[in-house]
């Protein structure tokens, strides 16, 4: 009887043992497919081939943009509610900075009116200046 539970508790460390081998990277790494095409054991954790491209920002994006922003699904893939609240971020500064440079954009255009608008009126008393200096 003692035999037995002796056997019990050593196979039990036994296969703890090996599950905690085969689940850290070490283990992996010990077993992995070797390049040279002898595998020991294929565990499987080669890189998913991905069902769908990733969809990226473009180089001139816009605050809807990152709405339809998608990644690739891989085994050790990112939260996607964090990869969601970091995007949601994102497309609010993108937002804030096209609302700042349109208003900045408007401020320039005004001041350019502003501008064009004193030019005609020196261009005027120029003119009035000489038409009146003429005999």
């Amino acid at each position: 009887m003692v035999d037995v539970s002796f056997f019990l508790v050593f196979l039990a460390i036994v296969l703890i043992g090996a599950t905690a081998l085969i689940g850290t990277d070490i283990g992996a790494g010990l077993m992995r497919k070797r390049r040279s095409g002898n595998p020991l054991i294929d565990d499987g954790f080669d890189e998913p081939v991905a069902s769908l491209p990733p969809v990226l920002l473009p180089a001139d994006a816009k605050p809807t943009d990152v709405d339809h922003v998608r990644f690739s699904l891989g085994l050790r893939g990112y939260r996607m509610d964090q990869v969601d609240e970091v995007l949601d971020d994102l497309r609010d500064q993108i937002a804030s900075k096209d609302g700042q440079l349109a208003s900045k954009e408007a401020e320039i255009a005004a001041r350019d009116a502003e501008i064009e608008r004193l030019r005609e009126q020196l261009r005027n008393n120029v003119l009035s200046a000489t038409a009146e200096d003429r005999p």
